[in-house]
């Protein structure tokens, strides 16, 4: 069934991008009984399973439009030819190919009975390329917003409003979609709304496809937690969601403190470091730090490693009055039974009765070691019953939505586990240990 995009409202297109084809045929299963028009063999499927991928689909779904994310750059007939015969109606093929391959591609599809979508993922002069393959005879341009630009909070949709103007063809627009920015995508032109993580992370794909598709009627943004990903100023809105593991994860494993643990379980801690530098015992220039530090910071010491104590009950109602964040200590601290009482976030490595002196030696914010890690002034600190994890200030926002992304694979895995799988049978585990 092909569409009349003049004459009917937009296209949802779920975009599957698993590895393994039970998961991906089971949210399929799930988002076309909330209403998705066209599902997608993602790239990651048809790269880990073959077009073998686009066969299943076409097999359980013969009533859907089934499309074949190819990205496709070279031997353009050959590929829109497999994919075509292997039941796919719409190919990708990507716009920085040669002009040759998107040709061929087309004249293969016109053969087999396949529409071309050329994504424009890549291409530096976009408004002109696409006004090329629009003359080509291509189907449709494809605007993809790339999961690493994802990542760095840009989800932008003033490309695909300045391609409606200039162009005839309808978009298909990919890339951080949820039921918020929706409807940012239809009012700027597009004509395909391709979704993936938003409905495959989804506990529940079914209902996840039917908000959004919701929200494209109606043309009204319905609010939510998830999918969401956020620039520089907004990371801290994320980081209340997610876990430090979900960070160390998104981190490849680093920026954990290495023997620091919260006093009290069950509190988040979330702010910039302020940090200081100073002797074992001497409490000095962690006081003084209180006095300097900004609301919501996090006041981090380096004290060595060793007791006596450098932090108390006193220096913490101190912050308390501030309105500071936490504090991290590497080093000791004392008092803790008061502290506990308080429900100040404090994580330390050594619980001691001793207090040392204030000399006064040391410095305040300059870069530190703490945990086995240097931590810069102004780097985010995140605690919670697991411990600490640094997160480099340049890189925040980068990686504050690589955890929350960690976190919505974890919602579906959990959901298909209670559902009674098993994490080992869910991600195929002996299939892809290392040979």
């Amino acid at each position: 069934m092909w569409y009349n995009f003049s004459e009917m409202e937009a296209i949802l297109q779920v975009a599957l991008d698993f590895v393994d084809l039970p998961r991906a045929l089971k949210v399929a299963t799930e988002s076309i009984g909330g209403g998705a028009d066209w599902i997608e063999a993602g790239t990651p499927l048809i790269k880990s399973i073959g077009l073998e991928s686009v066969r299943e689909l076409r097999k359980r779904f013969p009533e859907h439009l089934i499309v074949a994310d190819m990205k496709t750059m070279d031997v353009g007939r050959a590929e829109v030819e497999i994919a075509a015969k292997a039941g796919a109606s719409i190919i990708s093929i990507m716009g920085a190919a040669s002009d040759s391959t998107i040709k061929d591609a087309i004249r293969a599809g016109s053969n087999y009975g396949a529409k071309i979508m050329v994504d424009l993922l890549g291409v530096p002069s976009i408004v002109k390329r696409a006004k090329e393959v629009e003359k080509f005879g291509a189907d449709y341009l494809g605007i993809h917003i790339s999961i690493d630009e994802q990542m760095e909070g840009k989800t932008s949709f003033e490309i695909v409003k300045k391609l409606f103007e200039e162009t005839n063809l309808p978009i298909a627009v990919a890339g951080g979609i949820n039921s918020e920015n929706v409807v940012d995508a239809i009012n700027a032109g597009a004509s395909i709304i391709i979704v993936g993580g938003a409905i495959t992370k989804a506990e529940n794909a079914k209902i996840s496809t039917q908000r959004i598709k919701k929200a494209m009627q109606t043309r009204k943004k319905i609010p939510t937690k998830l999918y969401k990903r956020v620039s520089e100023d907004r990371v801290k809105e994320i980081l209340l969601l997610v876990s430090t593991a979900n960070i160390s994860d998104a981190m490849h494993r680093e920026g954990d403190l290495k023997g620091i643990f919260p006093l009290l379980k069950g509190i988040k801690m979330i702010g910039k470091a302020f940090t200081v530098r100073t002797y074992p015992g001497d409490w000095a220039k962690p006081v003084e730090a209180v006095d300097l530090a900004k609301e919501g910071d996090v006041i981090v010491i380096d004290a060595g490693g060793v007791a006596p104590a450098v932090w108390g009950e006193l220096a913490t109602n101190s912050c308390i009055a501030k309105k500071i964040a936490g504090v991290v200590i590497d080093g000791a601290i004392r008092d803790t039974e008061e502290i506990r009482k308080l429900k100040f976030p404090a994580f330390a490595k050594i619980i001691t009765p001793t207090a040392g002196e204030p000399k006064g030696f040391g410095e305040l914010n300059i870069p530190v070691n703490v945990g086995g890690r240097k931590v810069f002034p102004g780097d985010w600190i995140v605690g919670d019953d697991d411990g600490i994890v640094v997160i480099p200030r340049k890189e925040v926002a980068e990686i504050t939505n690589r955890a929350m992304d960690v976190l919505e694979k974890e919602n579906r895995l959990r959901k298909e586990i209670k559902d009674g799988s098993t994490l080992s049978k869910i991600t195929e585990l002996l299939k892809w240990e290392k040979k």
